[in-house]
């Protein structure tokens, strides 16, 4: 990826709001493969002609695999403001993913406490008096079910690693092209997981800024869905 295929939703002097191609990474890693945050980066610098490094906040991140809507901040000031409204709940997230099967409820709170195993980057459910379990919180809605599979429409409540995937596991409803998480109803394809809308307030005005973008309706299995 590269700045000039950039998807710019909103810009200004404190945030830049872009869409995140699935299979690219939020921010540089161990791999040292191309990430959108150098990606924005480069953009700030050539359309601006930035002399030096240039400065970009990463203030949440958006597994490799998932696509949709992240927002940077392009000052420190945005960046700690952005920062404190993460931790404090500010942002809403909200997600679609493809299921594998139906949940049993077509509507409810998923709450667990999950633990990441850094030697292998998976996390699991665990009891809440493990060592490093962290609470996690998520409410989904399911709607529409096609070929057995269904469109749920979730709101995180808490950002933990891989939440979405291991959280919908659980419930034996693993996310479409999910070969980590899936177990034995694993289905193989893309990631059906997109982040498709994102309010939060502008760090410096208190606006309400809210971006939504739609998952790729024309590839499996979105297409089987009417988003």
């Amino acid at each position: 990826m590269t700045a000039d295929e950039l998807i710019i939703l909103y810009e200004d002097n404190h945030v830049i709001v872009v869409l995140k191609p699935q299979m690219v990474a939020c921010c540089p890693d161990e791999s040292g493969d191309n990430n959108l945050f150098d990606v924005v980066k480069d953009y700030i610098k050539t359309a601006y002609n930035k002399p030096g490094n240039v400065f970009l906040g990463l203030v949440h991140r958006l597994d490799r695999p998932t696509g949709g809507v992240m927002v940077f901040a392009k000052t420190s000031k945005a960046a700690a403001r952005l920062s404190e409204q993460m931790k404090n709940g500010g942002f809403e997230k909200k997600y679609y993913a493809v299921l594998v099967g139906t949940p049993s409820k077509k509507q409810a709170t998923l709450e667990n406490y999950l633990r990441k195993n850094s030697v292998n980057n998976t996390v699991y459910v665990c009891t809440q008096t493990e060592e490093g379990a962290k609470f996690a919180s998520l409410d989904y809605s399911v709607l529409q079910e096609a070929n057995g599979l269904s469109l749920a429409d979730i709101k995180l409540h808490t950002g933990r690693t891989h939440q979405i995937r291991v959280q919908t596991a659980a419930i034996n409803c693993p996310v479409y092209g999910d070969m980590r998480y899936g177990g034995d109803k694993a289905v193989k394809g893309k990631l059906a997981l997109w982040a498709y809308s994102l309010k939060f307030p502008h760090p410096t005005t208190g606006e309400s800024m809210k971006f939504i973008i739609e998952p790729p309706k024309d590839e499996t299995p979105w297409k089987l869905f009417n988003i």
